[in-house]
């Protein structure tokens, strides 16, 4: 366990740590829904003190091994449709670029803050990516080094997929706001995939997860609208993946929740519903 003087979570790189694990034990299952070798070894004890102190992380699992496959198969799907370019924003310990069966022609971008990328750096050295991998080290709050960024990516590709997974809930609506308007600036930026959730599930979040806050990392970004949020921004969703639905439909859903799963869902405005769902927008 980590030491009393020592926070579980010291800051928004820590979480990385954590969802590594949960990547980590759906690969080691049986009945694995992806495979990521990697990511035992990049949680680290670290990791794994984290996933054991944050009892009340534990119910969170499920929504963690949904939201990897949903992203995973839009990437899939994504490629198929003739994208040349995916961004991984905020890209913490991903390795898409490495454990999925990807063109070696295509441009894989993940920019994160430095810190993270020398110890992903240092922990893959030795592994080979199976696509044209390129990272930056950035601090996306920096709004004219992201829109330089956008402007020099976007114009050396034809069509490009962005991905935020886990950013968004840690920014501000205006935050949140600005980098649409940021991504849709460019051109070739035709699709963008994020995780969404509802105020409800927000503060539920918020109530459960609170060493998130203390060290400074609080949770911010639950809009009421839903997916409709980014059309000011010239985003549309194209597809809507309930987190709930899709833990139900993957095996991967708590006893106690499967008769949720049931219910009618709506993709549109959620209240104080607790809901998640990963999202594919397209420009409008």
């Amino acid at each position: 366990m980590a030491k009393p003087e020592e926070r579980l979570i010291r800051n928004i790189s820590d979480t990385a740590l954590w969802v590594a694990v949960f990547r980590a034990r759906e690969t080691e299952r049986q009945d694995a829904l992806f495979r990521d070798p990697f990511a035992r070894k990049l949680a680290g004890e670290r990791g794994e003190q984290i996933a054991k102190g944050m009892q009340a992380g534990q119910r969170y699992e499920w929504p963690y091994t949904a939201r990897t496959m949903r992203f995973d198969q839009i990437v899939t799907e994504q490629i198929k449709q003739g994208i040349d370019m995916v961004i991984n924003l905020a890209a913490g310990l991903d390795t898409r670029p490495y454990r999925m069966d990807l063109p070696p022609s295509l441009q894989w971008i993940e920019v994160d803050f430095p810190a993270m990328i020398d110890y992903k750096e240092e922990v893959l050295a030795g592994e080979k990516p199976r696509c044209a991998l390129e990272r930056i080290r950035m601090d996306l709050a920096d709004v004219n080094a992201r829109r330089a960024l956008f402007q020099r990516l976007g114009s050396n590709a034809r069509k490009v997929l962005v991905l935020t997974e886990g950013l968004l809930v840690y920014l501000t609506r205006d935050e949140v706001s600005a980098l649409a308007r940021d991504l849709a600036a460019q051109s070739t930026f035709k699709e963008w995939a994020i995780d969404l959730c509802s105020p409800g599930l927000l503060k539920m979040l918020q109530k459960n997860l609170g060493a998130l806050s203390e060290a400074g990392s609080p949770l911010k970004f639950g809009p009421e609208e839903g997916p409709e949020f980014f059309a000011a921004s010239g985003w549309k969703a194209a597809e809507v993946y309930s987190m709930l639905k899709t833990a139900a439909r993957i095996k991967r859903l708590p006893f106690f929740l499967r008769v949720m799963s049931l219910l009618p869902e709506s993709n549109g405005r959620q209240g104080s519903r607790p809901w998640g769902a990963v999202c594919r927008l397209t420009r409008m």
